[in-house]
């Protein structure tokens, strides 16, 4: 899983003024995005899925919202998101979602 702009719920919390609870709802209900590092309690929001008022942008919001239609739990969706993007590269799906592309990603969670 990319470590690049992994923020807490608390750094969250603080920078958007939102609930760490609220905050824990939405990764629950799949509206956010989040992850942990094995031996970890705490979850991680990695960065590039906010818009810079604390949004969720656009693009993760529609392949969030693709994975609960799907039925996909978090733990499935984050071992899709780690698959690759393509025969070619070393892409995951993850990066292209990062990068703004939702493409693929919606692609395969309606497979």
């Amino acid at each position: 899983m990319p470590q690049q702009s992994a923020l807490t719920a608390s750094w969250i919390g603080s920078r958007w003024a939102i609930d760490p609870v609220a905050l824990d709802v939405r990764r629950r209900a799949l509206e956010v995005y989040a992850y942990r590092v094995a031996g970890s309690t705490e979850w991680l929001y990695p960065g590039w899925q906010f818009e810079d008022d604390g949004a969720v942008k656009p693009e993760v919001a529609r392949a969030l919202t693709a994975a609960r239609q799907a039925g996909i739990r978090l733990e499935r969706l984050t071992h899709i998101l780690n698959r690759r993007a393509g025969l070619a590269g070393g892409k995951t799906l993850l990066d292209t979602l990062a990068e703004g592309d939702e493409r693929h990603v919606l692609a395969e969670l309606r497979r």
